[in-house]
Formats: structure tokens, C-alpha cells, sequence
């Protein structure tokens, strides 16, 4: 290890070294708040020195990771992801007696390792960089002791982890019998001349898409997500929704960094992927009464997206991926924050009668719901719209035309139920009419709420910003 390699890792080494002494000052003495407030310190100080610190251009460590401005992008958003999730989770972790030392520590480790499968260069840098933070989510999501949701949760999840690394690790080893390398920008090209390993190169990459599938929970390997999102802690959920399937995403744009799909095996599968996650997700989350539920369906529509996107390649289609990462993730986290926020101390608010009146009672987290809601939905002047126009605009530019139309018309049937939600907030009320009320929000859960609502309609009126910094990044 050189001294440049060990530079460009302070950030995921400061995640890392902190999680470690949280664990040791949890097992000592420290307080729950004491522990969560070092935590969000801790995450900010990672996305703070990714911002300032520049390694230089193309540095590659240990021949895994690539240290550059796109890694140092997605260091500073799943930071900053990480510390609004232990934010979100001050209240809510205390009612439920979590260990503050425990819980801040895993969110940090899974925080490193999104950074590093956000900054692979190889597969075995991306098999490392998944299974860090999958190994974490095993415990996070059944980390409340006392829900029996949480805990069938935390064992499908498991289980299905199971299966997607052992189709991951097959399906690198096939890739590596067949080209001899683990490096991406030698083994993302399915070889023309060698026609005898062309079936075992094959296999290979359907078995290593197989795994990702499961992992950012395209449709057929979706079938855990609505059971693991609706026993999942609601703060858990957000960084399960928007970290762990943003850094695979991330990971797929730098292996397909230069590569041609157009006529290749793989895009005809990407394609199916992609029409099968929009469809099958629009149709399910129409029949969702939980809002966590209709989340885990409408996160499925939203990785058919980035599929598109990533089926349009080039500069265009990676940088519509970015930017739709950012949005969705803003509007995403918001939303979990909202159902975090409205949850009492010794329940959860889940379905929607949880949201009656909340328009009157809670008029700030119904304002962020309305706002997140509209975001995912796609509707301006919010940063999902513009994060959808970009993703089609690419696919249409890239000669995908049909499936952005289904994209724009599962987007459309989207609206149904995005609002749904809205109008329970608003056009419902508790008996004897609404009364307006202080909102319950502790000071953190407001400030999670504000960053969410601020960062959503500032990108979507002002994005250029945001598309100029994308276009510096991109690899």
C-alpha cells in the first residue's frame, strides 16, 4: 500500500476507524445520544473530507478500487446518506431501546462499503464492496429485538443474500475462466473472436446480473423487497433503499464505462429487465394499503429507470444515472423520514390510515410527503422530474424509444399511487374535522425533513449545478 493509496481511503478508513470506536465506547459507557451524535459527526466528516481531498486522476488501489472524482462524488452522497439516516433515527431508536454505540457503527460500515463497491474497479473490488454492506444490512434490519416483522425480515433477507452471492460468485468466476482477468475494462466485452468460451462468458454475466438483480431488486428477483422493507426499521429502510441499490448502480457504470451494448446478448436482457421492473412494479404498487410497501414497489419501477439509463450508455445515459441517483435519493430518504417521524413510540405508522388528517396535524411532514411524492412521480418543478426527463431524453437519444415509452407510461400510471397517500393526508380528516396541532418532530427529524424538501425542489428548479458536476465526474 502506498502512501496516495492510504490518502485516497481516508474517508472510508475514518467511517470505518469511527464504527469502530463506537462499537468500543457502546460497550463502555457511552450514551445513546452521546453515540448517535458521534456517528452523524463522524459520517459528515467522511462526505467533508471527500469533498476537499483530491487523490488525482486515475489512481487505482490494490488494482480493485478507483480513487478519482467519481468516487469521491458518491463518497460525499452516501455520507451525507448515512448521517441523515442516523438523524432520522434519533427518536425512533430511542423509544425502541436500541443500543446507540451498535446502531451508529453499522450504519458508518455500511456507508464504507457503498463508498468502496461505488469505486470498484474490479469484480473482485465490487464482490467486496457488495458483501460489506449486505453483511451489515443482515443485522440492521432486524436489529429491533422486539418486532416479529423485523426479525422474518431480517431471515428473508438473509436468505436471499445468500442465494444472490453465491449467483454473484459463480457468475465472476465463469467471466474470469473465460477472459483471464477480474479487471473491468478487459472482461465487460463479450469477445467476438473466441467463439469456444462465448457460451461460458455468457453464462457468466446472466449469472452475475442474476445476483445484482437480487440486489437492487429487479423483477423476477424482487419478491423479497415489500416483506423486508415493511419489517425493516423505517430509517434502515431508506438507506437499504437508496444506498445499498445507488452503489450498485454506481459500480455499473464504471463496468460498462466504454462498452457498446447495441446488438450484444446483454442488452436484450438489460431490456427485458428493465421492462419487466417498470411494469410489474407500476401494477403492484397499485394495490399497496402500507405506504412502506408501496415504497418497496415503486423502488422496483425506479431501478427499471436507471436500467434504461444504463442501457442508453454513454455520457448522456451515466449522467442521467447520477443525477436520477441524487433526486431519487433525496426524495426517497424524505419519505422514510416522514414515516418516521409520524410513527409513535410504541408503534409504527404504516398504513394509511396512519396519514389521516396529517395535512392539518403535521402540516410540515405532509408538506415533505406531498413534495417527495411528486418527486418520485415525476411531476415539476421537483428534482425527480428532471431526473426522469434526463433518463428518457438519453434512452430515446439512444435509440431505446420503446422502452421509454414504457417508462413514460408507467411514470403516468405512477400518479395513482404517489397521490394516494396525499389525498389521505389532505382530503381526509380525523371525526369532528381537523385540528391543527404542533408537530411532534424532534429537532433531528426536522432537520432531515428540511434537508429532504429543500434539496428536492432546489434540484428541480435549479439543476445545473448538479448536471455541471456530473459532467466533471463522470469516468
Amino acid at each position: 500500500m502506498t502512501l496516495t493509496e492510504l490518502h485516497a481511503l481516508v474517508p472510508v478508513l475514518l467511517l470505518a476507524a469511527g464504527a469502530v470506536a463506537l462499537l468500543l465506547a457502546g460497550a463502555w459507557k457511552a450514551s445513546y445520544v452521546t453515540a448517535m451524535t458521534y456517528g452523524v459527526l463522524i459520517a459528515l466528516g467522511g462526505g467533508v473530507i471527500a469533498l476537499f481531498y483530491d487523490p488525482g486522476a486515475g489512481l487505482v488501489g490494490f488494482g480493485l478500487f478507483t480513487f478519482d472524482r467519481y468516487s469521491r462524488f458518491f463518497a460525499i452522497l452516501w455520507s451525507a446518506a448515512a448521517a441523515l439516516t442516523l438523524l432520522m433515527s434519533f427518536r425512533y431508536g430511542k423509544y425502541r431501546s436500541f443500543m446507540g454505540g451498535e446502531y451508529a457503527a453499522l450504519i458508518l460500515f455500511a456507508a464504507a462499503g457503498m463508498i468502496l463497491l461505488s469505486s470498484a474497479s474490479s469484480f473482485v473490488g465490487l464482490f467486496l464492496g457488495l458483501e460489506t454492506f449486505t453483511l451489515v444490512f443482515y443485522i440492521l434490519i432486524a436489529f429491533h429485538k422486539g418486532s416479529s416483522l423485523g426479525a422474518e425480515a431480517g431471515l428473508k433477507y438473509l436468505i436471499m443474500g445468500g442465494v444472490a452471492t453465491g449467483l454473484l460468485a459463480m457468475g465472476i468466476a465463469l467471466i474470469y475462466a473465460a477472459t483471464g482477468t477480474f479487471h473491468f475494462d478487459q472482461a465487460a466485452f463479450i469477445p467476438s473472436g473466441d467463439q469456444a468460451l462465448r457460451p461460458l462468458l455468457l453464462a457468466g454475466w446472466a449469472l452475475l446480473l442474476g445476483g445484482l438483480g437480487f440486489k437492487t431488486s429487479l423483477v423476477p428477483f424482487h419478491l423479497w423487497t415489500p416483506d423486508v422493507y415493511e419489517g425493516a426499521p423505517p430509517p434502515v429502510a431508506a438507506l437499504l433503499a437508496t444506498g445499498s441499490k445507488g452503489a450498485v448502480f454506481a459500480a455499473l457504470v464504471l463496468l460498462f464505462t466504454g462498452s457498446d451494448l447495441t446488438g450484444s446478448p446483454l442488452s436484450s436482457l438489460l431490456w427485458m429487465l428493465s421492462a419487466l421492473s417498470m411494469g410489474a412494479g407500476t401494477l403492484c404498487a397499485l394495490r399497496q394499503d402500507s405506504l412502506k410497501r408501496m415504497l418497496a414497489y415503486s423502488s422496483i419501477v425506479h431501478m427499471g429507470y436507471l436500467l434504461l439509463a444504463l442501457l442508453a450508455a454513454g455520457s448522456t445515459g451515466s449522467g442521467a444515472i447520477l443525477f436520477y441517483l441524487v433526486a431519487y435519493s433525496g426524495a426517497t430518504l424524505g419519505a422514510f423520514a416522514v414515516l418516521t417521524a409520524l410513527s409513535p413510540a410504541t408503534a409504527e405508522a404504516g398504513s394509511y390510515d396512519h396519514f389521516r388528517g396529517a395535512g392539518y396535524r403535521q402540516p410540515l411532514a405532509a408538506l415533505v410527503l406531498l413534495t417527495c411524492m411528486l418527486s418520485l412521480a415525476g411531476i415539476p418543478p421537483t428534482a425527480g422530474f428532471m431526473g426522469k426527463f434526463s433518463i428518457f431524453y438519453a434512452a430515446i437519444e439512444g435509440g431505446y424509444t420503446g422502452l421509454a415509452l414504457i417508462g413514460i407510461l408507467s411514470s403516468l400510471i405512477s400518479l395513482a399511487y404517489y397521490l394516494r397517500p396525499v389525498m389521505v393526508m389532505y382530503m381526509t380528516g380525523p371525526e369532528g374535522g381537523p385540528t391543527p396541532t404542533k408537530t411532534p418532530c424532534s429537532a433531528a427529524e426536522k432537520s432531515v425533513l428540511i434537508i429532504c424538501l429543500l434539496a428536492t425542489l432546489l434540484l428541480g428548479v435549479y439543476p445545473g449545478p448538479l448536471f455541471d458536476t456530473i459532467a466533471l465526474v463522470l469516468p
